[in-house]
């Protein structure tokens, strides 16, 4: 039916256009709402005099105030420059309940007639019409809510299902086509790992995990390896964050909640070495951590050496004096000390050395991880996992498999009963009902006591054996620095010794007394004595 507006004495139009998304851009939705919004004025007899178009604008997630668009519409409207308000739907205006019916009444209010190409005049004559005009608006609202709904879920679905659904390409990898189409038959692109880019993401982990670097330290190293972003910039901290919090670089794709289980093709770093990146994060904002804030300085212990005979902390302290050499050259030779400043300020307190060279005392400690590592290699599978946890273990197994042959023993006498039973009701058994019914009752207790039993062996039995392989990744992770340690930076053995030696306790005389973060009974207590790692007592361990 055609819509005449009889009561219009100007036919100055401002229309608008809007699409929520650039793919409806590309799909020429625009083109059309232009086409046949004109189409409509010129049967009205309208002048359009002025067209907006949004691209790419959310009715629903974008407030009217900061849409350039309405807000222009609004000013021009103020000034008498138009009489109609065009569009091709009411929702090209806006989908928001509680903000777009609002927006139509002010137009109206200020002189302005609000018109749908395709659903006629918005008017405000009565309690009615301001009712169907907020009804409106609440459906749109309703609607957008369940896309987005719907939306959200189709592409958790996508990310459980190991498929990129789009958004910025984290670094280290590429967006390409292998041949999968969405369901409107489009092509959509998947993740393969950019070999360049990965051998930069694998070099950032490395220095932050292996070598103590923090964002900061590392975007200056990129930087002077003249190592760009993919944009032709310096790496920023907040980009090297990101790309350490990263879970995709193990090849898990991960979408608000929702992430794909582990995809070998995507994979750029070992969890290992990303948990340990994430545990490193983690400890470097506690107040008490066994990670060193940074890793630079010439010294091997950081944060973790104590005085033996007062227990306060040892800081690094710098002093030096003017050298003249041979050929009257002058230089200036720094003396790096470990500093008891309880002892400095409270003479005669602390009946410990006031400070302790760090070359001597630092090689001690070398010497000590040495010996260990020394030990560790040497050890074998047996020794890590001692007989008695062993003998744990399989006594564990075996109550745990006992318990179940008794649920199952008496699971099977239920079903003899209840077969009995039946028989009695036919008549075809001569044993009493209600004997039988007394050992349907006795067993069906039986049998909740030993599903009990079962649950705690069986958690027994687990424990334990998580337990054993958590060594064995500790020796396993022990080993790795073992081969590392005199081969890698300084950097790299300050992040060793930091994670391997829970604290260092110096005495006069360089008395030094070690505890180490391990667990292994194989590796416990060991003393060092007058600057030399003592035979007599093993290391002494404490677990971390």
């Amino acid at each position: 039916m055609e819509i005449t507006n009889t009561n219009i004495l100007h036919d100055r139009v401002y229309a608008l256009y809007r699409v929520s998304s650039l793919g409806q851009v590309e799909k020429d939705d625009i083109p059309m709402q232009k086409q046949y919004c004109r189409e409509f004025a010129a049967r009205q007899g309208w002048t359009i005099v002025r067209e907006f178009s949004e691209k790419g604008v959310s009715g629903f997630k974008v407030s009217a105030k900061d849409r350039d668009a309405i807000q222009e519409i609004q000013r021009e409207a103020a000034l008498g420059k138009f009489d109609i308000l065009l569009v091709f739907m009411f929702d090209r205006l806006g989908r928001r309940d509680d903000e777009t019916p609002f927006v139509v009444e002010w137009f109206v209010r200020n002189g302005i007639e609000v018109w749908s190409a395709m659903e006629g005049q918005q008017r405000f004559d009565s309690h009615v019409d301001k009712l169907m005009n907020y009804i409106r608006y609440w459906q749109a609202s309703g609607e957008s809510l369940k896309t987005s709904i719907r939306t959200k879920t189709r592409l958790g679905q996508l990310t459980e299902e190991g498929h990129y659904t789009g958004g910025t390409v984290p670094f280290g990898y590429r967006a390409v086509d292998k041949g999968r189409v969405n369901k409107r038959n489009r092509t959509v692109l998947d993740l393969e790992i950019d070999e360049d880019e990965a051998e930069i993401v694998r070099l950032i982990f490395q220095k932050y995990v292996t070598e103590g670097y923090g964002a900061l330290r590392i975007s200056r190293y990129l930087h002077e390896q003249g190592i760009k972003h993919r944009d032709g910039r310096n790496f920023p901290n907040t980009s090297l964050n990101r790309i350490i919090k990263n879970v995709i670089y193990t090849g898990i794709l991960k979408n608000g909640e929702s992430q794909s289980e582990y995809i070998d093709e995507l994979k750029i770093i070992d969890a290992a070495t990303f948990s340990r990146a994430q545990e490193i994060m983690r400890q470097r904002t506690q107040p008490r951590s066994e990670v060193p804030l940074n890793s630079k300085g010439k010294s091997l212990l950081v944060g973790n050496i104590y005085c033996a005979h007062c227990g306060n902390r040892l800081t690094l302290t710098t002093s030096g004096k003017r050298v003249v050499w041979e050929d009257g050259t002058v230089k200036y030779e720094p003396r790096i000390r470990y500093q008891c400043h309880y002892n400095v300020r409270h003479p005669g307190e602390c009946d410990g050395q006031s400070g302790y060279g760090i070359t001597k005392l630092d090689g001690i400690v070398d010497k000590a991880i040495r010996m260990k590592f020394a030990q560790i290699t040497a050890a074998k599978e047996s020794e890590i996992l001692a007989d008695q946890h062993k003998k744990e273990i399989e006594l564990a197994r075996i109550k745990f498999e006992q318990a179940r042959e008794g649920l199952s023993e008496k699971e099977k006498e239920l079903e003899d009963y209840k077969r009995e039973t039946l028989k009695v009701i036919r008549g075809q058994s001569t044993l009493n009902i209600d004997l039988l019914n007394s050992l349907v009752s006795e067993t069906e207790g039986a049998i909740l006591q030993l599903k009990e039993s079962v649950s705690v062996a069986e958690k027994e039995y687990t424990a334990l054996l998580e337990s054993a392989d958590s060594l064995r990744k500790e020796y396993d992770r022990l080993l790795s620095w073992a081969d590392l340690y005199d081969s890698c930076s300084f950097e790299a053995k300050k992040m060793i010794v930091s994670q391997l030696i829970k604290a260092v306790r110096v005495g006069r005389d360089y008395n030094i007394e070690i505890d180490f973060n391990v667990t292994f009974t194989a590796f416990q207590n060991c003393c060092i004595q007058d600057g030399q790692p003592s035979t007599l007592q093993p290391l002494r361990s404490c677990s971390a």
